[in-house]
């Protein structure tokens, strides 16, 4: 399929995880992708995903980097079509343990960053008929033991997809997210290598976990095609059927 051919996509938080994988997703179908991160030896990363791929070192948690980051993707390649908003991290500690840093850390990247890219990047997806597609997080429908700031800045994500979607409607825009549970990626390697964790994530999944990069990569790169066209606000969970349990533990 080719179904971002000519298309210009940008990726944040693209070096690794699920935006590595959604970078080479977009790459195999036809995209010119940029990816955007704070990871070092971007251009090495980017030069070993095959196809039109280059990075850009930038924080997201700069505004004015972000918008002049931005307008000169578009202005090179003659428009953007594509954001994906996925960088993001979290913080696992108790409420009482989060301290200052921890909170601001958590919702300047996951928020701010998110507001900052979709605001710079949506003159430009208006001249694209384009899209916004963003990674939230099953952490955004529910609440977690020990995940305070997380949870908040990925409830707020999904609802910023909502307000989006409807305020961009009009203007031939459309914003929808992906919801994940347990990835195996990098950020998850303090769960995804503890046995006993994952047999409780194995009683709570119905299909076995970890998903992998490439499973979100392939919803997200649905969400951004013409064949989602309809699709509009949408927060879609790609969690092994997750958030299909009442919460009850497994009795059969």
């Amino acid at each position: 399929m080719q179904r971002f051919k000519d298309k210009t996509v940008i990726v944040t938080g693209g070096s690794s995880g699920i935006g590595k994988a959604t970078a080479t997703r977009f790459a195999q179908e036809g995209a010119r992708v940029v990816i955007f991160d704070i990871a070092d030896d971007l251009d090495s990363m980017a030069n070993a995903i095959e196809g039109d791929v280059s990075a850009r070192k930038l924080d997201i948690r700069d505004s004015a980097a972000v918008k002049q980051a931005i307008d000169a993707v578009a202005g090179e390649h003659g428009g953007i079509h594509v954001l994906h908003n996925n960088a993001g991290v979290a913080v696992m500690k108790s409420p009482t343990d989060h301290t200052d840093d921890d909170w601001d850390k958590v919702m300047r990247t996951n928020v701010d960053g998110m507001f900052y890219c979709s605001r710079a990047a949506i003159p430009h997806l208006e001249e694209s008929g384009g899209c916004i597609v963003n990674t939230s997080s099953v952490s955004g429908l529910g609440g977690d033991w020990g995940m305070l700031a997380y949870n908040t800045s990925k409830g707020a994500i999904s609802n910023f997809t909502r307000a989006l979607a409807l305020d961009l409607g009009a203007k031939g825009v459309r914003v929808n997210a992906v919801a994940p549970s347990l990835t195996d990626t990098p950020l998850a390697e303090g769960i995804t290598g503890d046995e006993k964790l994952m047999d409780r994530f194995r009683d709570r999944m119905a299909l076995q976990p970890p998903e992998q990069p490439e499973d979100i990569a392939a919803v997200v790169a649905f969400l951004a095609s013409d064949d989602a066209r309809m699709v509009t606000g949408a927060v879609v969970p790609v969690d092994g059927g997750v958030t299909a349990s009442n919460g009850q533990p497994p009795i059969g």
